[in-house]
């Protein structure tokens, strides 16, 4: 659920098809926060739009237990961030990991 632009969220501990999929990418890049169920891709685009479209710098706090998600959360995260940014250079989101994405996610 949403609380503001606060995502609060519960690690399933199980793979929910089509959850994280590259059409949910672009369904959550094209409405703003509020609009589409809740969402960690909402929560990243509303971050990437704060921060190219307003520059203001943003801050991401993931926050659970041990074995909550954070680091799929962060990946899932930085996934959206990395897609969105190539698309709005006018390269098309793909399936397949670019150089770029995997950068990102191995740091």
């Amino acid at each position: 659920t949403n609380i503001g632009s606060i995502l609060a969220s519960v690690n399933p501990y199980k793979p929910i098809p089509g959850l994280y999929s590259v059409d949910a990418i672009d369904l959550y890049r094209q409405h703003r926060l509020g609009e589409l169920p809740p969402h960690i891709f909402a929560t990243a685009n509303e971050c990437y739009c704060c921060l190219w479209k307003r520059h203001d710098s943003q801050c991401v706090l993931i926050s659970g237990e041990s074995g909550a998600g954070k680091t799929e959360s962060t990946k899932l995260l930085l996934k959206f961030l990395s897609a969105v940014s190539q698309t709005s250079l006018g390269a098309p989101v793909s399936e397949n990991s670019t150089r770029v994405e995997e950068a990102i996610l191995e740091s």
